[in-house]
């Protein structure tokens, strides 16, 4: 599905954030979008937030098949 995709990219843009951050201090997303207070910056936020609880349903999916279960 394209939202999975759509989520495992934000999830991984994220994680990079974090480790830039842990690594170095350095937020790159507030650095892109003007702080971490910055209105998109909070977008941004928001919907990595989002993405990683989405990732969270395809520890539980089956795809040994050719479909989704429900």
């Amino acid at each position: 599905m394209i939202i999975d995709r759509i989520a495992l990219i934000l999830a991984i843009i994220g994680g990079l954030n974090w480790g830039l951050v842990g690594l170095f201090r350095f937020d790159f997303i507030a650095f892109l979008f003007g702080g971490q207070t910055a209105t998109v910056s909070r977008v941004i936020y928001t919907l990595v937030g989002l993405a990683a609880l989405w990732c969270i349903s395809l520890l539980f999916r089956d795809h040994r098949g050719g479909e989704e279960v429900d």
